[in-house]
């Protein structure tokens, strides 16, 4: 009966957004200009925004799944994303253009690998709550990378650095449409291509995916049966990060070429809309990826309504895609969780 709920409800949301769309569309006097804005351009930067939040979903999914709730990826895309630039912008000159924006993205993994252990041992060794611990790992990085910035370049923004080129696949980028869509495109983008179904198959069918999944479910089960509940979790911490370093790299390195230190940074929210991103996916890497790709979807959608010229104030044109956030949360919102996600375990391995 409640699933059946929860499924009308989606399906009435569904509805409403589809009815609102197309009267917003058919109702607009921008209407023609409206149906010119879907074009594969339009696809193809939605796809290069949806790396950073695809990749910070699919990472905080796996570290919750096995029970640690790591809400501190906004600060790890953070430091991924000053560190890409840094790096890129030290070693240009010594190594080149093509090597050191490779070198940035292999910096920024690292550094965000390294923060996310951080914050597993707060949080797996020193039993610390994982809320609080994530927050912390957000408020240090928001406030050291414009730290830094300062130091370093003399001002919150850097310079503008190296960035990738776009690769074209040989012969599968002559395809129509799709070959300017998936096929012409950043390396970082491939990276996410690859890492979602792949992602997606380690949690569902290895070994390794059931320890995750029962670390967070039945910890007690699986030290039982003489895996390390500790290790398991620590792993998925340092996945977490991993990912969020490509992601942040992937926003300055793939795009800009800059890291912005004002307010919330360049990162400005994605990583707690990929924490939303895999809720709606249903912690599902595949799912996921959908999500991020609708939120981005909307963030390359205001940014060319601006720039058709609607009669609309900016900043309710940055605000779309938060909005966006609580109307999904709201129809879509409902997922549940792992059984022991947020909670410490006791296990007889430290």
């Amino acid at each position: 009966m409640i699933e059946n709920t929860r499924l009308t409800r989606r399906r009435i949301g569904l509805l409403v957004i589809t009815a609102v769309a197309v009267l917003g569309v058919v109702a607009s006097p921008y209407r023609t200009d409206i149906r010119n804005l879907f074009t594969v351009g339009f696809f193809n930067t939605a796809l290069t925004l949806a790396v950073p939040i695809t990749l910070a979903g699919v990472g905080g999914l796996y570290s919750e799944k096995s029970g640690v709730i790591n809400i501190g990826i906004e600060g790890l895309l953070i430091a991924a994303a000053f560190t890409s630039v840094l790096v890129t912008g030290t070693t240009v000159s010594t190594v080149g253009a093509d090597n050191a924006v490779w070198l940035g993205l292999l910096a920024a993994v690292v550094v965000s690998t390294l923060g996310a252990l951080l914050f597993g041992v707060i949080c797996i060794r020193y039993k610390a709550d994982q809320i609080i611990a994530g927050l912390a790992i957000w408020f240090v990085f928001l406030g050291l990378a414009p730290f830094f910035s300062r130091v370093y370049w003399g001002q919150i923004n850097s310079p503008t650095v190296a960035t990738f080129d776009q690769i074209a696949i040989p012969v599968l980028s002559e395809i129509p449409w799709l070959g300017t869509l998936l096929f012409t495109n950043y390396p970082t983008t491939y990276l996410m291509l690859i890492i979602v179904p792949v992602a997606w198959y380690v949690l569902k069918f290895t070994s390794f995916g059931m320890w995750v999944r029962a670390s967070g479910e039945h910890p007690e089960a699986l030290d039982t049966a003489g895996i390390s509940v500790n290790r398991v979790r620590y792993a998925s911490i340092m996945i977490s990060g991993a990912l969020s370093g490509i992601g942040g790299a992937a926003m300055t390195l793939s795009t800009v070429g800059q890291f912005i230190g004002q307010g919330q940074t360049i990162v400005n929210g994605r990583g707690f809309i990929g924490i939303v991103a895999y809720l709606m996916g249903n912690y599902n890497p595949i799912g996921t990826f959908g999500a991020a790709a609708l939120f981005a979807g909307l963030d390359a959608l205001q940014v060319r309504l601006q720039q058709i010229g609607f009669d609309i104030a900016p900043e309710l044109f940055g605000a779309i895609p938060y909005i966006a956030v609580i109307v999904v949360l709201v129809f879509f919102g409902y997922t549940r969780i792992p059984d022991r996600a947020g909670e410490n375990y006791e296990s007889g391995d430290d």
